[in-house]
């Protein structure tokens, strides 16, 4: 039973469906309905969180948990049947007021029909669906590939097809019923936390094989017969919030194509996840899940939704930018509000941080926060860490950007400048990693570290020896850090561009040299940036593609791929070209 819950039994249709609720009943009733072979108890991390502002609420499908079957089993779970059980459970918990639905795999099937009949037109307030496809949606797919096909469609099909092998098996007599009360039923949860990452040591067994021996009747009571006569008019008549796990085994992102057809009103999210996202991913699921029931709640007709790029993916998530009061930065800042996400900009001018969190705001961004701090400064990026998890969470992405130049010889390059350039460009990104990274990869719910690097890092400078150096090991640190976190599901890539147009050209340092000539350097640096033009917005875009990518190297400008390309296939041309560099 889940913690806390407040449980009680409903009776339909011969069957008794075990119910349990948490939260505050006078809150908007949010609903919660598992899928194959799972119980109500897959949505104990999300129900926990959701049941902090609203009425939750958890049912066992019939035959599944602690609920009772059918007898006899076949023809006991056509849609329905759920649906009888759904308006069961409804009546009972929120008889004055339509619920909130959302669905996973199965649960997100059934939930389909349950918002596309008209027997429950004004019951349902919104629904939010995830890994499971309306079956009528599907038939359609199905027929316009087979009636118009292109080898696009056609590969669409098969590419289904290949995934939907499991619905075959199931289809079949006897033998899914031997598997699940054999060995598959005993292997389940650890093949589970191998394979999809979830956590899969508290996950209810007592029950599985059955439950799972129940389930494959609703793939043999439904699925045939909807995709060969799929109803013609299978609209929605609610709100929907889609959210596709985009690594998903058992379905097609391209199942969800025509949707618009079907769903007027339709808000679109995507995950860089595996199947099982109310396991793995219940943080973001949950701000999700809230955002959408407030936006309906509040009444607006169709809920409030980032419209720039990659607002499907990036909206409602929590960004840090480090540098960001400026240049790369600052653009990254933007870039990430006007897809929606939740902006923390932090700089060492408390000044420049807060106008851009002011302006992230303006762009897009549902809530943006400025922060002061030196990255340099190890207890100050600790102080940093524990208040960002405190008043705003785990991060989703960390953008290591903070850097700042230096130019001149080795030989008049002192201790302190060396230190100076190193604090910043190398353990500036050691601490954001070291710090945030860790609260990640302790939430195990995935993320991704963007570190700023540079051309720099793999083209050889005698100009540049400790900016290069500090650069190079940057690289070399995501490099590594990648190979450490792959398995955590957490991203790392590290952003390298060659001269863009921002203010580190005014405000770089020059080794050997008096304040004068400094200053004549900077002022000839950058009206020479300033020629080249190239603008740090196109960087801050290389940076969100990085993340949805999830690449690992990543050159911006023509020159900085260029001589990516140089340093990988003729690294004795670009040492040549090296010391053929005119002094700065």
């Amino acid at each position: 039973m889940l913690k806390g819950a407040r449980e009680r039994r409903v009776r339909t249709g011969g069957i008794e469906l075990c119910v349990a609720e948490l939260g505050d009943a006078g809150q908007p009733t949010v609903v919660l309905v598992h899928g194959y072979p799972d119980s109500k108890e897959v949505w104990s991390e999300v129900a926990g969180r959701l049941a902090e502002h609203f009425h939750v609420v958890l049912y066992d499908v019939r035959g599944h948990g602690r609920s009772t079957a059918p007898k006899p089993l076949r023809g006991g779970f056509t849609l329905e049947k759920l649906t009888d059980d759904f308006l069961a459970v409804i009546d009972a918990v929120s008889p004055g007021r339509p619920v909130h639905l959302v669905g996973h795999d199965w649960g997100s099937v059934q939930s389909w029909e349950f918002v596309t009949v008209a027997r429950t037109e004004g019951r349902i307030a919104s629904f939010t669906s995830m890994s499971g496809p309306c079956l009528d949606h599907f038939g359609h797919w199905i027929d316009q590939r087979l009636r118009k096909p292109t080898p696009r469609r056609v590969g669409q099909l098969l590419g289904q097809g290949a995934k939907s092998w499991y619905v075959y098996a199931l289809h079949t007599p006897v033998l899914p019923e031997l598997a699940w009360r054999g060995p598959l039923g005993k292997r389940w949860p650890r093949i589970l936390e191998r394979v999809e990452k979830v956590p899969g040591g508290d996950y209810p067994t007592s029950s599985l094989p059955q439950d799972a021996a129940h389930g494959a009747w609703l793939y043999r009571d439904n699925v045939r017969a909807r995709l060969r006569h799929p109803r013609p008019d299978a609209h929605a008549h609610a709100p929907v919030q889609l959210i596709t796990p985009l690594d998903d085994a058992f379905l097609s992102e391209r199942l969800y194509d025509d949707l618009d057809r079907w769903v007027p009103r339709l808000t679109r999210r995507t995950l860089p996840a595996k199947h099982w996202i109310p396991r793995t991913r219940p943080d973001q699921l949950t701000a999700w899940i809230t955002e959408f029931v407030r936006s309906v709640e509040d009444g607006r007709p169709e809920p409030v939704k980032p419209t720039g790029k990659y607002a499907d993916r990036f909206g409602g998530q929590l960004v840090l930018v480090t540098g960001a009061g400026s240049g790369i930065g600052r653009a990254t800042a933007f870039a990430f509000a006007e897809a929606g996400a939740r902006v923390i900009a932090v700089d060492r001018d408390a000044e420049s941080a807060a106008r851009t969190a002011e302006l992230s705001r303006l762009i897009g961004a549902p809530e943006a926060w400025p922060e002061t701090v030196d990255v340099s400064d190890e207890q100050a990026m600790e102080k940093l860490a524990d208040k960002v998890a405190t008043q705003y969470g785990v991060l989703d992405v960390l953008v290591n950007n903070a850097g700042i130049g230096l130019g001149g010889s080795f030989f008049d390059t002192t201790p302190e400048d060396w230190k100076k350039v190193l604090d910043v460009n190398l353990w500036g990104v050691i601490h954001g990693c070291r710090l945030f990274g860790r609260q990640m990869a302790e939430r195990g719910q995935g993320g991704h570290i963007v570190n700023t690097a540079s051309a720099a890092a793999y083209q050889p400078s005698k100009a540049l020896p400790a900016y290069s150096t500090s650069k190079a090991a940057v690289l070399m640190l995501s490099e590594c850090l990648r190979a450490e976190l792959a398995g955590r599901g957490i991203g790392v890539s590290a952003i390298c561009p060659g001269f863009v147009n921002t203010n580190i050209t005014s405000t770089a340092r020059f080794a050997g040299v008096d304040a004068e000539e400094e200053k004549r350097r900077q002022k000839r640096t950058a009206r020479l940036y300033g020629l080249r033009n190239y603008p740090p917005e196109k960087v801050a875009d290389a940076i969100r593609r990085a993340v949805v990518r999830n690449q690992a190297v990543v050159p911006v400008t023509p020159e900085a791929r260029g001589a990516h390309l140089m340093s990988r296939f003729t690294p004795r041309a670009l040492r040549a070209i090296a010391r053929l560099e005119p002094p700065l």
